[in-house]
């Protein structure tokens, strides 16, 4: 059953546990891996606000492209650990370019953004819970 919308809302990470594949992920692949994780929460943030799919999309979309995840992980800056950090930089240097009418800077912080995602939902979600409600509180 679904839970109802004035009811207070579980965090959807909450009954997660680390799962890791049994091979080592790379970079972009954990990044791929995260982005789906970023789009899902700003979702479901978004999916109890009356209106409109496709003004909701809006929003989303907003919230998920490259500036906006450059933002977040700008956002976290000095609460990550050094081996967040470092997973951070593998992401961001094996980005590439991006799109060409994009910011090449902002999207390989995205990348590694991402990439910090995707590896802390696989390894760490109560690290993620963390780090997703703090940009939550500080970006309302």
């Amino acid at each position: 059953m679904l839970p109802l919308a004035n009811s207070p809302p579980e965090h959807w990470l909450a009954g997660l546990r680390a799962n890791p594949p049994s091979g080592e992920l790379g970079p972009l692949q954990l990044a791929w891996l995260g982005d789906a994780v970023w789009e899902l929460h700003q979702r479901l943030r978004h999916c109890r606000q009356p209106a409109r799919s496709q003004d909701l999309h809006r929003q989303v979309v907003g919230l998920v492209k490259a500036a906006a995840q450059a933002e977040a992980l700008r956002q976290l800056d000095g609460l990550l650990s050094g081996p967040e950090q470092d997973l951070v930089r593998r992401g961001r240097n094996r980005a590439g370019r991006g799109p060409r009418s994009g910011d090449a800077a902002a999207y390989g912080l995205a990348t590694g953004f991402e990439a910090l995602l995707g590896w802390l939902f696989l390894h760490d979600p109560c690290r993620l819970v963390e780090l997703l409600d703090h940009l939550k509180e500080n970006n309302p």
